[in-house]
């Protein structure tokens, strides 16, 4: 769209496309062990001049891209705020008001990396391993 309003003579076609990262949905993608698993299929395509170029989000680029790749834009960044819900007994308390070693669940590294740092009161459990009880 950012692309469209910039250079209204160039016809701009999206190419729909998915990556091994988007359709593995029932394992966390810490265990898979695997690399570029957001990127790769953007990669190929990029290589066999199938698309020439492609937007994507950068936290799940690796550290270093292929060679003869480059990040030609960083756009500005919509709202980066995540939701979080609480239990009913700790409504209208934030993060930081919670009890100590309250239990945040949550499937992504990066995330909870984060929010160790900030919230060290806190344990961070990969969602898949917290039982889910329902009374």
């Amino acid at each position: 769209m950012m692309l469209r309003e910039l250079y209204p003579d160039l016809c701009f076609e999206i190419v729909a496309m998915s990556t091994t990262g988007d359709k593995i949905l029932d394992t966390a993608l810490s265990k898979i062990g695997e690399k570029s698993l957001f990127t790769k299929e953007l990669e190929n395509a990029l290589e066999r001049n199938e698309v020439d170029l492609v937007v994507h989000s950068l936290k799940d680029l690796p550290t270093s891209l292929p060679p003869g790749f480059t990040i030609g834009a960083v756009c500005k960044r919509e709202n980066p705020l995540d939701a979080v819900v609480f239990h009913p007994k700790n409504c209208g308390k934030t993060l930081s008001l919670l009890p100590e070693k309250s239990v945040i669940g949550t499937s992504s590294l990066r995330r909870a990396a984060q929010l160790k740092k900030k919230f060290p009161h806190l344990e961070f459990r990969d969602i898949e391993s917290i039982t889910l009880w329902k009374i």
